[in-house]
């Protein structure tokens, strides 16, 4: 199993999208037509890629593979999370996402580590984590069913959003014994979900949807390059605004509960 046996398991990428990426084969199977991104067309910002399916997990991850090609490098990590409009020092600290979950989808391919910290999209799955919602099943694919659980487990109001208190009930409900690791992952996927969709202090059910499948990261992008921008989330900006106005950054917290 060494790194030259890599590239021939690729080759649903290399050929994508004249050849079909080989189906879920479970019930619970998911999917959508690719937003795909093509950096080289500034005419076409993105492209629908149809007769290609993937896992939810897989459709999740695709904004990050810049060039189509399976792996997702520490530079498409920050440039990704730069175009979604994080600053330089959160984008910076987004390569932690490299160096913990390279090693677990390396290993359909290889017990050697990637000394470059590449992620391989095809063995995404692998690097599914504890403490988690198992929304994505072991599989990677999106488990509908649990999604609507959710929302009708934690959203009190009614009102179809998670507010903070609502997603640190959902965090304490999803921890489980001896799993630090699972909790961190899970307390900064949250977390970075709040700090990029957050709207009214809530994340929405529409938009969290659209996470899971990795259509709303094309939404942002170009909702960013339009003039009216990306109006949702909670930035520098609004931290700085909230000193002023608000006296703390608790306090403007506090008013979106």
């Amino acid at each position: 199993m060494g790194h030259e046996a890599i590239p021939s398991l690729f080759q649903m990428y290399q050929s994508f999208p004249q050849n079909q990426v080989a189906k879920p084969t479970t019930s619970q199977s998911y999917s959508t037509q690719l937003h795909f991104v093509n950096n080289q067309a500034s005419s076409a910002p993105y492209h629908i890629r149809e007769n290609a399916t993937l896992t939810a997990l897989q459709q999740h991850v695709l904004f990050w593979d810049r060039n189509g090609d399976g792996i997702i490098t520490p530079p498409d990590i920050y440039t990704g999370f730069r175009s979604l409009g994080f600053s330089i020092p959160y984008s910076i600290a987004g390569l932690l996402i490299n160096f913990f979950f390279s090693y677990p989808t390396r290993l359909a391919y290889s017990y050697f580590p990637d000394p470059l910290f590449r992620i391989y999209i095809p063995s995404i799955h692998k690097a599914k984590h504890g403490s988690d919602t198992g929304i994505y099943s072991s599989d990677g694919h999106f488990r509908p069913n649990l999604f609507e659980e959710l929302f009708d487990k934690f959203d009190a109001s009614g009102t179809g959003g998670l507010g903070v208190n609502e997603l640190f009930a959902l965090l304490s409900k999803d921890r489980v014994a001896a799993d630090p690791a699972g909790w961190s992952f899970a307390f900064m996927e949250w977390g970075t979900t709040w700090l990029l969709l957050q709207r009214g202090g809530k994340v929405w059910k529409q938009d969290l949807k659209q996470a899971y499948d990795g259509s709303l990261f094309y939404r942002i992008r170009d909702d960013r390059e339009r003039e009216h921008g990306w109006r949702q989330g909670y930035g520098m900006r609004d931290f700085w605004r909230s000193l002023r106005s608000d006296g703390t950054w608790k306090d403007s917290i506090k008013k979106s509960l």
